[in-house]
């Protein structure tokens, strides 16, 4: 008996990180969140003791945006950000747009597609991004929780470099025109809250 009752809550875990299914809604066309993210950059915070991390703010950062796509994870890095938002502004807010682009999340990755191409190729490139977030408090990451996919959403804090004693790292993207291996944001968030669902 005892077994079968680990077995099931192993099942539900397994359920829970990688088969859930986040809710979504769909807005209404147009352009939700206008302005680009806003980063100022900083050497003057000091550093932030999060578990087992120490947490060196990089640039204070903020942003208005739409949740693209949510997804959850359960893997080694897990104990300092369980979710990743995949985060769109400018035209990449737009549900008309969104509409001809196909997008996904795994193993710590954001991909699209779009066959033919709603906006210019670079301009999603430059108006979308992965996002692992720390978040800062239970309050932020209960609203981050709460927060569906396709809604819209402003927060702020820092991005960050993460290090543990045994010369691990792991370093935010500094820019939102890079692509590829390293071009996420590592978000330390102190403020969430949702605009429109």
């Amino acid at each position: 008996m005892k077994n079968l009752i680990y077995t099931s809550l192993a099942l539900i875990v397994i359920w829970f990180f990688f088969f859930r299914e986040e809710p979504k809604v769909v807005l209404s066309p147009g352009v939700k969140a206008v302005e680009d993210p806003v980063q100022v950059d900083t050497e003057t915070i000091p550093s932030i003791k999060f578990g087992k991390y120490q947490i060196k703010p990089q640039a204070e950062f903020s942003l208005h945006g739409k949740i693209l796509s949510k997804k959850y994870y359960n893997d080694d890095s897990a104990d300092l950000t369980s979710v990743d938002l995949a985060m769109g502004w400018g035209r990449m807010s737009d549900e008309k747009v969104l509409e001809s682009i196909e997008i996904s999340q795994s193993g710590r990755w954001y991909r699209w597609n779009a066959n033919p191409f709603p906006i210019p190729r670079r301009e999603i490139e430059t108006h979308s991004a992965n996002m692992h977030i720390i978040a800062a408090d239970n309050q932020v990451r209960d609203m981050i929780e709460r927060a569906p996919a396709g809604s819209i959403v402003r927060f702020k804090g820092y991005l960050v470099r993460a290090e543990k004693d045994d010369g691990w790292f792991w370093q935010s993207s500094l820019t939102r025109d890079d692509t590829g291996g390293g071009a996420c944001e590592l978000v330390y968030v102190k403020d969430f809250y949702v605009v429109e669902e």
